[in-house]
Order: structure tokens, then sequence, then C-alpha cells
């Protein structure tokens, strides 16, 4: 079983140390202790409630059909627009998101620093990397 320190926890979820302490008292996660005694929490628990959690964000574009799978709801933190090109930075839960588009593809979604986006990502090859030792995200 892979435990997750409360701070961890929190942290991976965006939420406070607190907010992990309710969900504990709540019977959300179940609390154990590890060997040095330090609370911690199942991973796997965090785990389904960050899944759980990632469908009740609201998507405006719910109602479009798309083959991208990684969707992301945000708001947008910075738009940097030229005569030709812009960089959109969307801040999607603890992700930040920074996509290249064309100036005229700004203009037509009618985006400004503060509006609700969904970045859509699809990519031929996407890495995921593990700590050698989960003792490293700590």
């Amino acid at each position: 079983m892979t435990q997750l320190r409360i701070r961890d926890a929190a942290a991976f979820l965006g939420v406070s140390d607190d907010t992990v302490r309710r969900l504990v008292d709540g019977g959300t996660f179940h609390r154990t202790t590890d060997e040095a005694g330090r609370a911690v929490v199942d991973g796997r628990q965090v785990a389904e409630y960050a899944r759980t959690r990632s469908t009740e964000l609201a998507d405006p574009a719910s109602g479009v059909k798309s083959s991208a799978r990684n969707r992301f709801v945000g708001i947008v933190t910075d738009l940097v627009v030229d005569t030709v090109m812009a960089q959109v930075e969307l801040q999607c839960g603890p992700h930040r998101v920074v996509s290249l588009m064309s100036a005229e593809a700004v203009r037509d979604l009618g985006l400004e620093v503060g509006s609700v986006a969904v970045a859509s990502v699809k990519a031929t090859m996407v890495a995921v990397e593990a700590p050698a030792l989960q003792e490293d995200l700590r």
C-alpha cells in the first residue's frame, strides 16, 4: 500500500492539510502512522478521491464531442498576444497549462485574463515519471 503524508496528499489534491484532516475525520481517508510515527493516508484512497473530484469540475464545453481524453478546465491567468501568435496560460486546479496558438484563435475564442477555458491535450507520447524512491516525494 502506498502511504502519503497528510501534507503530500494535500499538495496532490490542491487543498490544505486541514482539509485532508477533515476528510480523515469524515471517513473519506483511513489514517495510519508510518514507521517514523507520522500520520499517513492510503495513496489509493487519495487517488480515487482525486478522480471523483476531477469529474465534478464544470466543463463549459461538456456538450462538445472530442477524441482528446485529457481535458483541463481552468481560468486564463496570462495572455501574450502579438500580431500573429499568442501564448495563453491557464491555471487548471494545481496545474499550469501553457498553449501557443494563433492570435486569430485567441480573438475567435474571446479569451482574456479571467476567462474560463478548457485545455484539451492529445499527444502521441506522454512521459510518466516516478521517483526512484517514494521518499523522494517527502
